[in-house]
């Protein structure tokens, strides 16, 4: 599993908003969240977490990941591109193309996997997501265009309620997002499109994975 990147600890966040709560709390989110139509699926580490998102996908199906370090942290990203599995794993694919407008075109249509996988940046225990992205190329896939969608979430971004959930996209995970980029990129980031993610109304289309575990941002 990947380590915390160094800026991670130099990223000045706060802290009330990233805290590991306590089971009642869990409890209550997982109960308004599939209230609100999400399957949900509680799970005690990153390692679990790994297994149960690799039983979920059937062979031959396309799957594609939004950029997500939750999705690092439990070693998902390596295996979808190097792992042993019979999927269509299109990242792979958009890597290969050379041209540019080609493979944007690629990274619009692998919204519409079969399986599309990713995080957000809070949960709302009252029953609520909420994402953010520069471009749209991960919540792009959340609300429609994926056939179906599995989140993966440290229950570190549980918070209160929607508000709480709106700061701590604010406050912790734009602050790392903005640092990563930079060190990745060179570019900084923007809460440029974000989603909130209030009810899933096709049952069985997604699914949230909440890690007992402090992952992502």
């Amino acid at each position: 599993m990947s380590e915390k990147a160094d800026y991670a600890a130099k990223t000045e966040i706060d802290e009330s908003l990233d805290q590991l709560p306590d089971d009642e709390t869990i409890d209550e989110a997982v109960t308004n969240l599939e209230a609100h139509g999400f399957e949900v699926i509680v799970v005690d580490s990153a390692e679990d977490a790994l297994s149960t998102l690799t039983s979920r996908i059937p062979d031959d199906a396309s799957v594609m990941n939004g950029h997500s370090t939750t999705l690092e942290e439990i070693g998902f990203d390596d295996y979808l591109t190097a792992g042993d599995h019979d999927w269509v794993a299109l990242p792979n694919e958009i890597r290969g193309i050379d041209d540019d407008a080609e493979r944007q075109a690629a990274r619009r249509e692998a919204q519409t996997a079969d399986h599309f996988l990713g995080s957000v940046n809070a949960i709302a225990k009252t029953g609520a997501l909420v994402a953010a992205d520069r471009s749209g190329s991960r919540i792009g896939a959340y609300p429609f265009a994926a056939a179906t969608v599995t989140i993966v979430s440290g229950v570190n971004k549980i918070v209160e309620d929607l508000d709480a959930a709106l700061d701590r996209l604010e406050a912790v995970a734009y602050p790392l997002e903005n640092e990563r980029a930079k060190d990745a990129y060179g570019v900084e980031s923007d809460i440029a499109k974000q989603l909130i993610f209030r009810r899933e109304l096709e049952e069985g289309r997604t699914t949230v994975v909440l890690v007992r575990d402090h992952l992502g941002y």
